[in-house]
């Protein structure tokens, strides 16, 4: 059974730094798309980021270009998402989104909030 599991969420002042940190497991398969995606109060859910596994390879939002970094931990099960130079605007539960190459499975986490404010 997949579970995929977000951490590292919380508050944070305008120009600051989080790290988020998503785990999942029970896949079948050494491949498969890890995502970010962010949901703001009254807003549709967006994607944030992407990275395979394990190939490395990552794709970025324009919005967030520049201030995000995606990659993977030693484990290659787990993945960091960077955030530096946040603004009021990257507030938002952020979801960590897992799944398989060439599969319309996915399976999301429970979401981590995100507050950027002064």
């Amino acid at each position: 059974q997949v579970q995929v599991v977000e951490s590292g969420g919380g508050v944070v002042q305008p120009g600051g730094s989080l790290r988020l940190s998503c785990a999942a497991s029970g896949f079948t398969s050494s491949r498969y798309y890890i995502s970010w995606y962010r949901q703001a109060p009254g807003n549709e859910r967006e994607w944030v980021a992407t990275i395979t596994i394990p190939g490395g390879i990552t794709n970025y939002a324009e919005s967030v270009k520049g201030r995000f970094s995606i990659s993977r931990d030693n484990t290659d099960n787990v993945v960091n998402l960077e955030m530096i130079s946040l603004e009021p605007e990257d507030t938002a539960v952020y979801y960590c989104k897992a799944q398989p190459p060439f599969s319309s499975l996915t399976y999301w986490g429970q979401g981590t909030q995100v507050t950027v404010s002064s």
